[in-house]
């Protein structure tokens, strides 16, 4: 069994489970290809312009300064979209964020009063948006870049009124 089965109850479905939408990652993507452009041209540069001595030091220059922007602007961006996630099972819905210290909250359906949802135009082409949850007891949780954030908000709001008689509803 796989994560987010291990994190389930004995009992309990899983409906779904996703990361944020990939358009998080469109500039994290764009910063690797403009990255290694200009690492590639500034080491043709380099090693067409300067003698051999020279010419090692400022490649290994290049190289250290296109790893620490990689690393950066596209690794860490790259694997904290992929350390997130937003599960919905039959009983709570789950968001577990991080790689080095981990982060998560459990919303039990009982406990949710209301679903709503936000997205622009750019968000509505992508089929993204912003997810925002209800509690009775705390502000409202916004959760942002969810795919299909429509069809999630029409799952949850069925889930929330279909859990309600069997967990104690709201």
């Amino acid at each position: 069994m796989g994560y987010p089965e291990d994190a389930l109850a004995p009992d309990e479905e899983l409906i779904l489970h996703t990361h944020p939408h990939w358009k998080m990652l469109f500039w994290p993507i764009v910063t690797l290809i403009v990255a290694t452009a200009l690492a590639g041209f500034l080491g043709g540069l380099v090693w067409r312009t300067t003698d051999q001595t020279m010419r090692s030091v400022l490649l290994l220059v290049v190289l250290v300064v296109w790893l620490l922007i990689l690393a950066w602007r596209s690794v860490s961006p790259i694997v904290s979209w992929k350390s997130t996630h937003f599960i919905v099972t039959d009983r709570r819905v789950l968001v577990r964020e991080g790689v080095m210290t981990h982060s998560g909250i459990d919303i039990p359906m009982s406990r949710i009063s209301s679903v709503q949802f936000r997205h622009g135009l750019v968000d509505r082409m992508f089929g993204t948006g912003e997810l925002i949850i209800g509690s009775s007891s705390e502000e409202p949780l916004e959760y942002s870049d969810i795919p299909d954030v429509e069809q999630v908000h029409a799952l949850l709001y069925h889930q929330v009124f279909e859990a309600s008689p069997r967990y104690g509803g709201l």
